[in-house]
């Protein structure tokens, strides 16, 4: 984390993110509508022609099938073939499977890309400088607010749908890759200038309430496949097992009982990381003890959420996407289990953004540094790895937030380190840290160290816990490194970071 440019070729003026500071409201731009009918066109080329794509415009899309999905690439592939290029690209995640991108990227089909997260080869490809422009890397939330803004103004939304109905109707419930709600395809669907829904299983009427409805949608396109529902359990979405994952969660839960938030009514999220998971074990345990029922848990679903749900300690899961496919299932069967969009989730412009109404988050970290600050764009060795999604959105809107993690990578570097390499979530969001060494807590959180304290709990300060761990790499931090590749904005549109070509040099 060094000092941030006034300026960035490629993407402008650099305004920086402070916490003293508020950013200015923008007016939101009314919703669109679709004009007559949706037509059934018979392929992506001639969905590019009817929607009029052309070099250097903005396509968007969504991430619900994460590693599974095939329409990303599909379009992609369409678009290069018609001859096209310079184009922008705003999908809300990006993921190993999306590894034709990167080619895109090096022939300039694609000069631009705006995202939430992304990893593997176009991560590895961003970092080498492969883009035109540095890529902006946001939340969730923030990519809410700047479609719903015309801050980011899409062109054409290419939504993949499990299930289409002939009028345009769109559900991700039913279908044969049925990927759960359509949370993040929502807002470009009522904002984007032209939607085109893909499909692989278009039936005469949906036999079920629409996630998108008719009339924001253009065009349909039924494809042979629009990915595989096995990759949406992917990367980080498995529980943690081993020992000292279980006792980091065990703090965790610990801690947030101590809180005083572990009663009736409680609403909660977890992250998708293993010991994240964990965590919602054992506060179901807790729950289930102490005779508490919860209001809600929200975010991305997992199979603990639902479990707690299905137990009846939790009596609604609002969900934006699903992260498994048992949270697919109960999207598709339980009344309780509701969807909601990104802006509902976590738009910093709403005041009744559910992740305002979260009394407590469990939340991952790539790095952690001495001022609370937490990374999880970029490794400690400086290699793209992600980007905050809902990080940060979640870390902001909750009454407690809540670090867990190991104090090593894999390799040994350290996680709990001075400065952190990319700050993604500000350390003024944070309330406390979890590693095996401890809990170390905010100084800002007077009250819940005493608590915690009060408990048995074993606070520590996050000095003693960097001591305990490996002392990691060394490193230069040097205002003179590589050119920018990306840039991180927090969940308001301001720059609280940026990527340099380079920076995974140890």
């Amino acid at each position: 984390m060094m000092g941030l440019p006034g300026f960035v070729e490629g993407y402008g003026t650099v305004h920086p993110w402070c916490a003293e500071a508020e950013a200015p409201a923008r007016a939101v731009i009314p919703a669109r509508r679709a004009v007559g009918r949706a037509q059934v066109l018979p392929d992506l080329d001639a969905a590019l022609s009817a929607a009029g794509v052309r070099d250097g415009m903005c396509l968007s899309f969504h991430h619900h099938l994460r590693n599974g999905d095939a329409v990303l690439n599909a379009v992609m592939a369409a678009v290069a073939q018609a001859g096209l290029g310079d184009m922008v690209l705003a999908p809300s995640s990006v993921f190993p499977v999306h590894a034709p991108l990167a080619d895109h990227m090096a022939r300039g089909v694609a000069v631009g890309l705006r995202t939430g997260y992304v990893s593997g080869p176009v991560a590895a490809a961003l970092a080498q400088g492969a883009l035109a422009r540095p890529a902006v890397l946001g939340t969730h939330g923030g990519r809410a607010r700047d479609i719903e803004t015309g801050r980011a103004s899409i062109d054409v939304a290419f939504i993949a749908a499990a299930m289409a109905d002939r009028a345009g109707n769109l559900t991700g419930a039913e279908g044969p890759a049925a990927f759960g709600p359509i949370g993040y395809g929502r807002v470009d669907a009522a904002r984007a200038r032209v939607v085109v829904a893909v499909t692989d299983c278009l039936v005469d009427r949906l036999p079920c309430a629409p996630d998108i409805p008719a009339e924001q949608v253009d065009f349909i396109v039924p494809v042979a496949r629009i990915g595989d529902a096995r990759g949406i359990a992917s990367g980080t979405t498995r529980i943690a097992g081993d020992e000292g994952g279980g006792r980091i969660a065990d703090m965790a839960a610990s801690l947030i009982e101590a809180s005083g938030v572990l009663r009736g009514g409680m609403s909660f999220q977890t992250g998708a990381g293993g010991i994240s998971l964990a965590v919602a074990r054992r506060l179901g345990r807790r729950m289930a003890a102490r005779g508490v029922v919860g209001g809600f848990a929200s975010g991305g679903i997992t199979a603990p959420l639902v479990a707690l749900h299905r137990a009846g300690l939790l009596r609604e899961l609002r969900d934006v996407q699903a992260f498994d496919l048992q949270a697919v299932k109960s999207y598709r069967r339980d009344a309780g289990h509701v969807g909601m969009s990104a802006s509902d989730y976590a738009n910093p412009q709403r005041g009744d953004a559910v992740v305002n109404q979260l009394d407590a988050v469990i939340l991952g970290a790539a790095e952690v540094d001495l001022g609370f600050n937490v990374n999880v764009t970029t490794g400690g060795d400086g290699v793209i790895l992600g980007g905050s999604g809902g990080h940060a959105d979640c870390a902001a809107g909750a009454g407690l937030c809540v670090i867990v993690t190991r104090m090593s990578a894999r390799g040994g570097r350290a996680r709990i380190v001075e400065r952190v390499r990319t700050r993604t979530t500000p350390g003024c969001c944070v309330d406390a840290v979890v590693s095996e060494a401890g809990i170390a807590i905010n100084p800002a959180r007077a009250d819940l160290c005493a608590r915690a304290k009060a408990a048995g709990l074993p606070v520590v300060t996050l000095e003693q816990m960097r001591a305990q761990g490996p002392s990691g790499a060394a490193r230069v931090d040097s205002d003179d490194a590589g050119p920018v590749v990306a840039v991180c904005e927090y969940r308001d549109g301001r720059v609280i970071d940026v990527v340099r070509a380079g920076e995974g040099r140890p």
